[in-house]
């Protein structure tokens, strides 16, 4: 049947005598940075170590420093970075940008004129044009920055009079 087809072999023949592997009583995990827990087995009536779930937290005697790391710090959202950039002086409003593609879409809502991405933040706004625009996006562009690690670019869309 597989002969016609190359690179495929049919299988070996199964021989004669099978190896069973010994039944064994110790069953603890060894290598895990978990503690193992005691466990009663009601039908062997012998004793056997099982690990928790990775993901249940582990607990830290006293005295001990904590080892372990932070996987991700708490992101800052949409609405704080809009609160921010409104609070800089001579920004009128946030902007939706020239197609409308300048917001971040929450449930229900949309916060527009902040795009939160994974590589960079955009911020889109109207200024008054009371100070000059550079000064104002670089006030924008400061303010944002000490809230979140990922690169801030700012767009003045359009300058109110």
């Amino acid at each position: 049947m597989s002969a016609g087809i190359s690179g495929w072999s049919d299988p070996p023949e199964p021989d004669d005598q099978v190896l069973f592997a010994e039944p064994t009583t110790d069953l603890a995990f060894t290598g895990s940075p978990v503690p193992a827990k005691q466990v009663e087995v009601a039908a062997a009536g012998s004793q056997v170590e099982v690990s928790p779930p990775a993901d249940s937290p582990v607990p830290v005697e006293a005295g001990q420093p904590w080892a372990g790391t932070i996987i991700d710090a708490a992101p800052t959202t949409a609405d704080d970075i809009a609160t921010v950039v409104l609070a800089v002086p001579d920004v009128t409003r946030l902007h939706a940008g020239r197609f409308g593609e300048a917001a971040t879409y929450l449930p229900g809502r949309r916060v527009t004129g902040v795009q939160v991405r994974d590589e960079v933040i955009e911020v889109h706004v109207v200024v008054a044009g009371q100070i000059p625009v550079r000064r104002t996006a670089q006030s924008i562009h400061e303010a944002v920055a000490a809230l979140v690690a990922t690169p801030v670019h700012v767009v003045i869309e359009d300058i109110a009079i």
